[in-house]
């Protein structure tokens, strides 16, 4: 795929925890994932709630390596955690999870402040004091935690549908090029999706946004429309 990553065998080992699994976005990244061969291990507030997200993932991808528990123990099994809850849930989760980060783990963080977290409008945003929601979750996990912004642009609808053939991009945010290049190594394993370099954390407010847009686009031509770059160089990793 253009502007792919090499991986190794070491990577390919390594298994990724997603908190909100049970959810549509969550749900895709996790049979995506574990169908390209990585170990999945699903976290939920409740362990029986992600027992079931499980035997969901293995029913759809029946070789893929699912495992579940509850949020704090599946994050203690993973240096890297995908965070793919609604608005309104963030700021708990993360609160409860304090104590079970480790120094140097990686947060990717979907969250999106969609107005409809207050129920409001899917179309509109919510104003996130921190800048974007993928700030406010730094701010949260503490210091230690390497936090990347990204998946705001990909259709939890198509990520579901394991017919679907994906060609769209991931837009990732972070201060640290070494951690979203993590991401990039993570999320380029799912066939069809490429990650693009948008700068720093900050910059989560505009890709965060950008989620609003496409809902209203995908309600327009009822369709699950992503978002792909056109003019960007062969490789995007080097």
């Amino acid at each position: 795929m253009r502007g792919a990553l090499v991986y190794s065998a070491a990577v390919a080992a390594a298994p990724v925890c997603i908190i909100g699994a049970s959810g549509a976005l969550g749900f895709g990244l996790a049979v995506r994932l574990g169908r390209a061969g990585v170990p999945v291990v699903i976290g939920s507030r409740d362990a029986e709630r992600a027992a079931g997200a499980v035997d969901r993932a293995r029913e759809a991808v029946p070789q893929g390596e699912f495992s579940g528990a509850e949020n704090a123990a599946a994050v203690a099994q993973a240096q890297t955690v995908i965070l793919s809850v609604p608005f309104r849930s963030q700021s708990e989760t993360l609160t409860n999870l304090k104590g079970a980060w480790r120094e140097g783990q990686l947060l990717i963080d979907a969250t999106v402040p969609l107005a409809a977290a207050v129920s409001g409008k899917a179309t509109r945003m919510l104003g996130v004091w921190q800048g974007s929601a993928a700030q406010q979750a730094q701010e949260m996990a503490g210091e230690g935690v390497r936090v990347v912004s990204a998946l705001h642009t990909v259709s939890a609808t198509a990520l579901s549908d394991l017919d679907h053939e994906l060609s769209e991009d991931v837009l990732l945010c972070g201060d640290a090029r070494a951690d979203k290049r993590a991401a990039a190594e993570l999320l380029q394993r799912i066939d069809g999706l490429r990650c693009v370099d948008c700068g720093r954390l900050e910059m989560a407010r505009i890709t965060e946004s950008l989620t609003a847009m496409l809902i209203a686009v995908n309600s327009r031509y009822k369709a699950h429309a992503g978002i792909r770059l056109t003019g960007l160089p062969e490789e995007l990793w080097e």
